[in-house]
C-alpha cells in the first residue's frame, strides 16, 4: 500500500530522506559501474575518473572537499593521507566526477596509487595541486613538535614531486588513443592575494619558469595535441573578516574550476 507524500514525510523525516537519497544514489552508481560494457562506458562518460595529485600538505583533500561539497573540521591542517582517498561529486542530472586523491608521501603507498591511476585503470583527467611554496610541512616520522620548512625548500620539493607525476602522465598519454586533460590548481591563494596572476604565470606552460619548463617538457613527451593544460587559481579558505579572500571570491574560484572540469569532460 503506497503512502501519500505527506504520510511519507511523517514516516521519514527530512534527515532520513536525505540519508535514503544518498544511499540510493550510491547504489545506482555502484550498479552502473559494474554494468555490462555499454552501460559501463556510459557511466564512465557521466562520471569520469580524475586523479588529484600533488605533494603532501598542498591542500588536495581540502580542494576535493570543496568540489564534492563536503565539510572538513575547521582549523585542521591538511597534511595528506597515507591512503588513496576516493570521493564523488554528483549532480541532479546524474553527472559528476570520481576523484582519486593520491597520497603525497609514504613512498610505497604513493607509488602504488600512482600505478593504479595512471596504468592499471587510467584516469580521464588530472588535477595537480600546487601551493606556491606554502604547502603545510609534515614532520619526519618518529619526531614531535611543529614541522618547519622554508618556502624555497617547499618550492624545490614541489618541483621534485611534479617530476615524478609528470612522467606518469606522459606515459599514460602516449598509450591512450584519445586526448587527456590536466588542470594545475594553484591553491592557497588567500596567502598571496595580490600576486595571484604572477603565480599562475609561474605554473603555466611557456612561462620560462622552472615549473613552466617542466610543463613544456611534459607536453613534448606526451604530444601537445594529446594533452590539454589549464592553470587555475583556487582557494579552499576565505570567509571571516580577516580573510584575504572573501567566501564569495573563494567560491567563485571553486565554481570556475568545476565549470572547466565539466567542459573538459563534455558535460557542458
Amino acid at each position: 500500500m503506497s503512502h501519500p507524500p505527506s504520510r511519507l514525510r511523517t514516516i521519514l523525516p527530512s534527515s532520513g530522506l536525505t540519508a535514503l537519497g544518498a544511499t540510493v544514489a550510491g547504489s545506482v552508481l555502484s550498479g552502473l559501474a559494474s554494468a555490462p560494457e555499454g552501460m559501463s562506458r556510459l557511466f564512465r562518460h557521466r562520471f569520469p575518473m580524475v586523479a588529484v595529485t600533488g605533494m603532501t600538505g598542498a591542500g588536495k583533500s581540502q580542494l576535493v572537499d570543496r568540489l564534492t561539497r563536503r565539510t572538513s573540521g575547521d582549523g585542521v591542517a591538511d597534511v595528506g593521507s597515507a591512503v588513496m582517498e576516493r570521493r564523488s561529486r554528483r549532480s541532479a542530472r546524474l553527472r559528476g566526477f570520481r576523484f582519486l586523491v593520491v597520497p603525497g608521501d609514504n613512498a610505497a603507498t604513493r607509488l602504488g596509487a600512482l600505478d593504479e591511476v595512471f596504468h592499471d585503470e587510467p584516469v580521464d583527467g588530472v588535477i595537480h595541486v600546487v601551493a606556491n611554496g606554502y604547502a603545510t610541512p609534515r614532520r619526519t616520522a618518529g619526531t614531535t613538535g611543529k614541522a618547519t620548512a622554508t618556502r624555497e625548500e617547499q618550492l624545490a620539493a614541489e618541483l621534485e614531486d611534479w617530476a615524478i607525476t609528470s612522467h606518469r602522465i606522459a606515459s599514460m598519454a602516449v598509450r591512450r588513443d584519445k586526448p587527456i586533460w590536466l588542470v594545475i590548481a594553484v591553491t592557497k591563494t588567500d596567502l598571496y592575494p595580490h600576486d595571484v596572476d604572477e603565480v599562475v604565470h609561474y605554473y603555466s606552460p611557456g612561462s620560462g619558469s622552472q615549473f613552466g619548463d617542466k610543463v613544456d617538457a611534459l607536453r613534448a613527451l606526451a604530444g601537445g595535441a594529446k594533452l590539454s593544460v589549464d592553470v587555475l587559481p583556487v582557494s579552499s579558505q576565505g570567509g571571516d573578516r580577516k580573510a584575504a579572500i572573501s567566501a564569495k571570491d573563494a567560491g567563485t574560484m571553486i565554481d570556475a574550476l568545476a565549470a572547466r572540469l565539466a567542459q573538459l569532460s563534455g558535460h557542458a
